[in-house]
């Protein structure tokens, strides 16, 4: 059976709505809250919230940090798996909230965050790409790839791009580069038997 809870974290999240503000409020979980701050535009009241559970909550860590990256002054650091785990969901929460000039201010912080992660690069493309700004995308995943050459999925993922735009040639480039790095990479052999059945 769901919860209340999920039922109010499930509209949050996926149906870009902030009407469950009210009930993570009313039942003190902090870090929701924040989030709906933030989706509302109340920065220093996000800020705030998460700032009394950062040292507590790594989600509120990051949520923090985030902020100061919307702000543009940078004092503390995230850490790998914050990246790993928070930045690509809350981008395309951001995009689907319509914060664009959030997830600018975001995406300056690329090469600085890539010191941490050095897959951020990809993270942030494959968000682009995931909502149809292909063009945005492409520019942050040839980055990763100038950036972080050695990385079997982001190959992968240029690969199933170029092969969506039937650029055969490209794809099984990206594909030989994929096996280079990891032989037995089981989607990229899949896709690269595809591709050689569809160019026959």
């Amino acid at each position: 059976m769901i919860t209340d809870y999920e039922k109010a974290k499930q509209k949050l999240l996926t149906s870009y709505d902030l009407s469950c503000q009210q009930f993570f409020v009313k039942k003190g979980y902090l870090l929701e809250s924040g989030y709906c701050e933030l989706l509302s535009d109340n920065i220093d009241n996000a800020k705030k919230i998460f700032s009394l559970i950062k040292d507590s909550d790594i989600r509120a860590h990051w949520g923090y940090f985030l902020i100061l990256m919307i702000e543009g002054i940078i004092y503390e650091y995230p850490s790998y798996f914050e990246l790993r785990n928070f930045l690509e969901i809350d981008l395309d929460i951001l995009i689907n909230y319509f914060k664009g000039d959030y997830v600018e201010k975001i995406i300056r912080y690329a090469d600085y965050m890539f010191t941490i992660n050095p897959e951020v690069h990809k993270y942030i493309g494959r968000v682009f790409y995931n909502n149809d700004m292909k063009e945005q995308a492409m520019f942050f995943l040839n980055r990763a790839r100038n950036y972080f050459y050695h990385d079997p999925e982001l190959h992968f993922l240029l690969a199933y791009i170029y092969y969506n735009d039937k650029d055969y040639q490209k794809a099984q480039k990206a594909l030989e580069d994929c096996l280079y790095i990891l032989p037995n990479y089981f989607p990229a052999k899949d896709l690269l038997k595809k591709i050689k059945i569809e160019v026959q």
